[in-house]
């Protein structure tokens, strides 16, 4: 094995099982690049997962202005595929939860939000890819406080200082002295600890979810030796359940985040009794 762990991005290719070398687990060091440009140490860098992200980006930028640079009546192959997700998350998503009249206004920042989600999970399984940006904590953090900014901004707007304290704590003075303990433990939970639930919930499962597709790809390969290659083929049927599972994963997960900032965005909206 290489003698610094952060060079090492999936495995050894030399190393097989009865070959007296161990197995090469993923971890950590897997979730690490070096800079494509600049320099690590002085934080001036580009990386691949930053590649990532910009393709993605130029991506579905691209794939929604060639659908739509030429719309017409009778929509093409192209338009139909753009207008059926767009419309799945303009109906499915934001109607449902925000209503049609207040969401209208909010689609297009919802339909970015979960295309681009979708891309940075989807490199998982793109070969040569092959890894989920969203893995890594730094890009959900962004998109959560992007919500997280638009969601306190809106309160504010909406119902004024005193009645985003409302709409936030849920303070009602019928309940006596316990108002003003639950209107601190609301205060909290949502002001604090919901912007990190909401970048954690993604970036946990596609953390774990790479892993996975990791440890049974090293197995696959560690064991192509001997009479290993029998446990091999077995790991290697995982590597495609658990590709498969991924794919339905990484579309689950950008449905829930896009829906929880539906919620949060509905809340902002709500008036409070």
């Amino acid at each position: 094995m290489s003698a610094d762990p952060t060079q090492v991005l999936a495995f050894e290719t030399d190393c097989h099982i009865f070959d007296g070398c161990g197995f090469p687990a993923p971890g950590l060091h897997s979730f690490l690049f070096e800079p494509l440009w600049g320099d690590g140490d002085s934080n001036l860098y580009f990386n691949k997962t930053m590649l990532l992200a910009l393709l993605g980006s130029i991506i579905i930028v691209g794939f929604f202005w060639a659908a739509f640079r030429n719309p017409k009546v009778v929509p093409g192959k192209l338009q139909m595929v753009a207008e059926t997700g767009y419309d799945f998350i303009r109906r499915g998503v934001v109607y449902e939860t925000i209503g049609k009249r207040d969401g209208e206004k909010y689609v297009p920042f919802i339909v970015a939000l979960f295309f681009f989600v979708w891309m940075m999970n989807l490199w998982s399984i793109i070969p040569v890819a092959q890894f989920p940006v969203t893995s890594i904590i730094s890009y959900p953090a962004v998109l959560a406080l992007l919500v997280y900014i638009t969601w306190v901004t809106l309160t504010f707007k909406r119902h004024g200082v005193g009645g985003a304290f409302k709409n936030i704590t849920g303070f009602d003075k019928s309940l006596g002295a316990v108002a003003y303990l639950a209107a601190f433990i609301e205060l909290f939970s949502n002001l604090l600890v919901r912007p990190f639930t909401h970048a954690v919930r993604l970036f946990a499962n596609m953390f774990a979810g790479h892993t996975l597709l990791l440890l049974f790809t090293i197995a696959s390969w560690y064991l192509l030796n001997g009479i290993g290659i029998a446990y091999a083929g077995v790991s290697f049927v995982m590597v495609i359940v658990m590709t498969l599972f991924e794919l339905f994963i990484q579309a689950v997960q950008a449905y829930v985040f896009v829906l929880l900032a539906c919620t949060y965005i509905q809340g902002a909206l709500a008036e409070h009794h």
